[in-house]
């Protein structure tokens, strides 16, 4: 097994409560990391924290709206006062809604921007300082929807583009600083992101089942298997790689398939 330099540091987890974000906590406390864990569902967070501290690993639970700029500021300061570092930040929290140029509502728009790149932003921006500290690293959940423009679902497209450059400019400024950002930029990925955007189950299937033919591997991916990016990126394996924002879609992104 290699070796990924993870134990004994610190990570806070955004959209830990399912999927990608609670795959990454999972790994990340098998290898010996403290990991912060937040989702705005309370009984989620808890579950997860009793799941990886059943398992002999570190959880601290905080129950946190990203959107809320006083919230995400006392999040932080909960994990400095608990751990007295801060190591690795996974920003996995995102939201999806449908709608075009004429369906998406002012409302929709700014919901979609504010959990998926404003909240995302001010994340970064109060760790910076403890990153700083310690010589640590950024890893953002974006999309191949922010590098190539699919249909109908325009705010979320323009929220990952925002994530995408994001990343590259923190990673501009704060490599002198020695601290890395990256972003995995996944195609379609078995989570709860599409029905809690709207589809219903025998719509997510039959979306799960098109997907096949998008996606020029020939299936969708896993939450496993992003985790498993995320970790190498947050790890010290991946030393000499800033400011990459790495596809992570069966090829999708190559085709543009709709």
């Amino acid at each position: 097994m290699m070796d990924l330099g993870l134990t004994a540091k610190t990570a806070l987890v955004t959209g830990a409560s399912s999927g990608i974000g609670q795959q990454t906590a999972l790994k990340l406390a098998a290898e010996g990391v403290k990991v912060a864990i937040i989702a705005r569902r309370k009984e989620l967070v808890d579950a997860l924290a009793a799941q990886i501290e059943s398992s002999g690993g570190t959880a601290l639970p905080l129950t946190v709206d990203i959107t809320q700029a006083d919230e995400v500021t006392s999040c932080i300061d909960k994990v400095i006062n608990t751990f007295g570092q801060l190591d690795i930040l996974i920003n996995a929290a995102g939201i999806l809604q449908s709608g075009n140029i004429e369906t998406t509502s002012l409302e929709m728009w700014d919901q979609t921007m504010n959990i998926n790149l404003r909240g995302l932003f001010n994340l970064m921006h109060l760790a910076t300082p403890h990153l700083i500290e310690t010589k640590g690293n950024i890893v953002n959940v974006s999309s191949v929807n922010g590098q190539r423009s699919f249909p109908n679902v325009l705010a979320y497209n323009v929220s990952k583009a925002g994530v995408d450059q994001l990343t590259r400019c923190a990673a501009l400024e704060l490599a002198a600083k020695g601290v890395r950002v990256n972003a995995v930029c996944p195609g379609v990925t078995i989570t709860n992101l599409h029905k809690e955007g709207g589809m219903n189950e025998d719509a997510y299937a039959k979306f799960l089942e098109h997907s096949k033919t998008t996606h020029p591997l020939g299936r969708v991916g896993t939450p496993d298997e992003a985790a498993d990016l995320i970790l190498f990126l947050a790890s010290d394996r991946a030393g000499w790689i800033t400011g990459e924002t790495i596809l992570f879609d069966g090829g999708r992104g190559q085709t543009c398939a709709r």
